[in-house]
């Protein structure tokens, strides 16, 4: 009798991995062709002719981060950092930060796998990594007792929330988040983030399933790829986007399965959204996170979209309150 559970269960995990096995290895990166899912035009235009210089934050694996540092002018200024969204890094919030540098010391990282120095392009070393950066981030720049306040646009809105229920969650004071992506099956989805996203689903599914028995040597296949703009990828910062993610990156750069859950663990929070967001639908977001906290405040913009939520002045005057009041 138990060989025959031994062998049945046996049977059904090999039944399983084929079938993961088989998922994967069915689809691939497709040629896409440059998209106009998102406005990147007040983006590219947003950034000064000499935008902040970069500096190096050491990792505990000894990778160096890519930061910008805007130092405040006030004595008891919280710590500020700005997690930028998929496909982009800092350089997205550089005229936002210039000018919360009165209220916060900000530091804005290129996320590992991004920008101009991204080490592997769209990859990460495991799915965790994000968070652990991040921590690494703020324990190197963080001064004794300094409050902190953790804020991200889309996928980095997703990142903040993801931060606040793992591992590290317990060193935020605050997050600000700018239409933050939540899951793919949540309320505030538009379908394939208004056509900025190709995901490869069979991948996914496959991976996923993988994952489920901690195989993770096949995590670093592309699973999402972006239609990137042509004005963007024939620009001067063309070589700086990022157009496919891997596996663990694209997972560890959102909320996890059970987003409310990490949602739940967030501190007090300030959503910024604007009503003309092309990704997301900006009328769910609150009463989708409500459904896990009553800490969060909420600002929709009129007729804005969703890259230019980052340098609306509504965004600048509601994360200047969220500060004021730690």
């Amino acid at each position: 009798m138990i060989r025959k559970v031994l062998t049945f269960l046996v049977s059904s995990l090999v039944i399983t991995l084929g079938i993961a096995l088989v998922l994967i290895l069915s689809q691939r990166p497709a040629a896409l062709p440059p998209g106009e899912g998102l406005d990147f035009t007040n983006t590219l235009a947003a950034a000064g002719p000499a935008p902040q210089s970069l500096s190096q934050v050491a990792m505990r694996d000894g990778y160096p981060l890519q930061v910008r540092r805007y130092a405040g002018q006030a004595a008891d200024a919280p710590l500020l950092v700005l997690v930028h969204g998929s496909g982009w890094h800092g350089l997205q919030f550089d005229a936002l930060a210039r000018d919360l540098a009165a209220s916060a010391d900000v530091v804005v990282p290129d996320l590992r796998g991004h920008g101009t120095k991204p080490g592997r392009r769209g990859d990460i070393n495991y799915i965790n990594q994000f968070e652990d950066d991040l921590a690494d981030l703020i324990t190197a720049t963080a001064k004794p007792d300094q409050k902190v306040v953790l804020a991200g646009h889309s996928s980095g809105g997703g990142l903040a929330i993801r931060f606040a229920g793992g591992a590290h969650g317990t060193m935020l004071d605050a997050a600000v988040l700018m239409a933050p992506f939540l899951k793919h099956n949540a309320p505030t989805m538009r379908p394939n983030a208004g056509g900025w996203a190709h995901p490869l689903l069979r991948r996914i599914i496959g991976l996923g399933m993988l994952n489920t028995f901690r195989i993770t040597a096949l995590n670093h296949l592309t699973i999402m790829q972006f239609r990137m703009p042509q004005v963007v990828l024939d620009g001067p910062l063309g070589e700086t986007a990022t157009t496919a993610y891997s596996y663990r990156l694209n997972t560890g750069f959102a909320p996890r399965g059970d987003y409310l859950k990490d949602v739940a663990a967030l501190p007090r929070f300030t959503l910024i959204a604007g009503t003309s967001d092309e990704a997301f639908d900006a009328a769910q977001y609150e009463p989708t996170l409500s459904a896990g906290t009553d800490k969060g405040r909420y600002v929709l913009v009129d007729g804005v979209g969703h890259l230019d939520i980052v340098d609306a002045p509504e965004t600048r005057q509601a994360i200047e309150s969220l500060i004021n009041d730690l």
